[in-house]
């Protein structure tokens, strides 16, 4: 088992699972658009004080590198840069 750690300003972010519409039509996976949001599972070695792990963050539609972490899919590495808003 592999842990991923980000190095320099850089997030592991854990893509918010899709939802289906509100009258409850179920779109297959390469019709969704993927998730915007997500939730910051580790930070770089230069992290701003501004960020933390467990923190909900909007990113740029096409932001980061998807990567597997534990085998799971759903994982981004993005830099701090791409981070458009912490939502509290």
């Amino acid at each position: 088992m592999s842990q991923i750690k980000p190095l320099g300003a850089r997030l592991l972010v854990k893509r918010t699972e899709a939802q289906t519409t509100k009258g409850g039509i179920y779109l297959p996976e390469t019709a969704q658009e993927k998730p915007k949001q997500g939730t910051i599972v580790a930070l770089g070695t230069e992290n701003p004080s501004d960020v933390k792990v467990g923190d909900e963050v909007f990113f740029a539609s096409y932001a980061g590198s998807e990567v597997k972490n534990d085998g799971q899919e759903g994982f981004l590495i993005l830099p701090i840069e791409e981070v458009l808003c912490v939502v509290e």
